[in-house]
């Protein structure tokens, strides 16, 4: 079934609900206030008539003198002790002799429904006691046709079920109008997907009204959605034409080594150790950069972290200690506890601040310092390093994919422009970030925040 059918179901079904319960308590409370009336209007006769005609239970009742009193189709008694009519006048026999003549103690109002001419008839019928002496000594008893009552009764039903009916076909209208005002956006959502799916083309929405609601927030969300998918096949893309540049000039140099080998054979011993020694560092840097690819693409992936108890600084030590031997360089690790807890994948944290201490090392000739610090909120790592520092404008541009501040000095050092950006990731999937700060001829300083939580 449609969503604009269940709507419109939904929605018709709910206001007849609610037109039904209206329409019986207007129904009800109808019945309820006019019989009140009708009840007080004829024990106000029976009063009148007991105070102007001084009635008793000796009292003879002329019809002359009860003519003013008598409505279409009543009657009016006297009732002694016992239930024992003393006194009737009527204009209705047949109604008279339908209802029973009773005595009572106190004034009450009876309604009943009498059959007459094979149709049913409301009938109210009210008792009030006559007092001589402080004693009750009789009741006067009247009754009437609730003709006028039955027949506005009938009148009210008649407009209630037609309001009923109009506002079901209203319902049905109003239904079919807000689900297509609802559907509508949800199409134009459907058929830019299919158009997607079709063409394989990222595609946003077309807003056109300014609604501000939750359709319109979905439609935005999408829209962004789409503009974040733009943004990665850019990215993509840019990733692929990048790393095919990146590839393609140590692929050039060991294929113009192999094929200058191929030539002249190793009949010049030098010449030959020089190209081999050229390819082979040719394939070393090939070897890293496919081995930068693919951590990349690990912590692209959101693959699972292992994460554990560790502690940082003896992590710190082990890593400044396995760098001071390969490079030969000053590297001083300073810490504000003897231990310093943190939860996190160990390889992953080791390969971020490796990453960090590389870059330091590459881009600087002077003493390193590394700072383990605690605040409130994070565990930080910050490497400083007193290097050529990084311009102002480069800045937001370091964690980019193979973008280096100094191309030509990233190439004599080795650099493929990766590391940041994989420090980045390995950082986004602790939760937590990096930062750079940097002036140019002065230093640079990376930080790694790694949330307590």
């Amino acid at each position: 079934m449609k969503i604009t059918t269940k709507i419109n179901i939904m929605t018709t079904a709910w206001i007849l609900c609610v037109l039904v319960a209206v329409n019986a308590v207007v129904f009800f409370s109808f019945m309820r206030i006019t019989v009140n009336m009708e009840d007080q209007e004829l024990y106000q006769r029976a009063n009148t008539l007991i105070k102007e005609m001084k009635l008793d239970e000796s009292s003879i009742l002329k019809k002359d003198q009860l003519t003013p009193y008598l409505t279409g189709h009543s009657f009016i008694r006297i009732v002694k002790p016992g239930s024992k009519m003393n006194n009737e006048v009527t204009n209705d026999k047949h109604l008279a002799a339908k209802i029973k003549p009773k005595f009572v103690q106190k004034k009450e109002a009876e309604r009943k429904i009498i059959s007459q001419n094979n149709d049913e008839v409301q009938t109210l019928v009210v008792r009030v006691p006559i007092h001589k002496s402080g004693q009750v000594t009789a009741a006067l008893e009247m009754g009437e046709k609730l003709s006028g009552f039955e027949m506005a009764k009938d009148v009210l039903l008649s407009i209630l079920a037609s309001s009923t009916i109009l506002g079901a076909l209203l319902a049905l209208l109003g239904g079919r109008w807000l689900s297509n005002l609802i559907m509508r956006p949800i199409s134009n959502m459907i058929n830019t997907m299919e158009d997607i799916e079709q063409s394989g083309i990222p595609k946003k929405i077309v807003i056109q009204h300014e609604t501000k609601d939750e359709l319109q927030k979905m439609a935005v969300t999408f829209n962004r959605m789409i503009e974040r998918l733009e943004d990665n096949l850019e990215k993509q893309k840019q990733f692929i034409s990048d790393a095919s540049h990146e590839l393609k000039t140590p692929l050039t140099v060991i294929k113009s080594f192999a094929d200058h080998l191929l030539r002249r054979g190793i009949r010049n011993e030098a010449d030959a150790l020089d190209a081999i020694e050229t390819i082979h560092s040719e394939a070393t840097r090939i070897q890293k950069m496919t081995e930068r690819f693919l951590d990349l693409a690990d912590t692209e992936s959101g693959n699972h972290l292992e994460k554990k108890s560790l502690d940082l600084v003896a992590l710190c030590q082990s890593i400044i200690k396995q760098l001071k031997s390969a490079y030969k360089r000053e590297i001083d690790l300073h810490f504000a506890a003897p231990s310093i807890k943190v939860i996190a994948d160990e390889l992953k944290l080791k390969q971020a601040i490796i990453i960090l201490i590389d870059n330091a090392i590459k881009y600087s000739t002077d003493k390193i310092d590394v700072y383990l610090n605690v605040n409130e909120l994070n565990t930080v790592i910050k490497v400083k390093d007193s290097g050529i520092g990084i311009p102002d404008y480069e800045i937001k541009n370091i964690f980019e994919r193979f973008y280096r501040v100094d191309k030509a000095r990233s190439r004599e050092t080795g650099g493929t422009g990766l590391g940041l950006a994989i420090a980045k990731n390995i950082m986004k999937q602790h939760h937590g970030e990096i930062k750079i700060s940097s002036t140019e001829g002065v230093g640079t300083e990376a930080e790694l925040f790694l949330p307590k939580s």
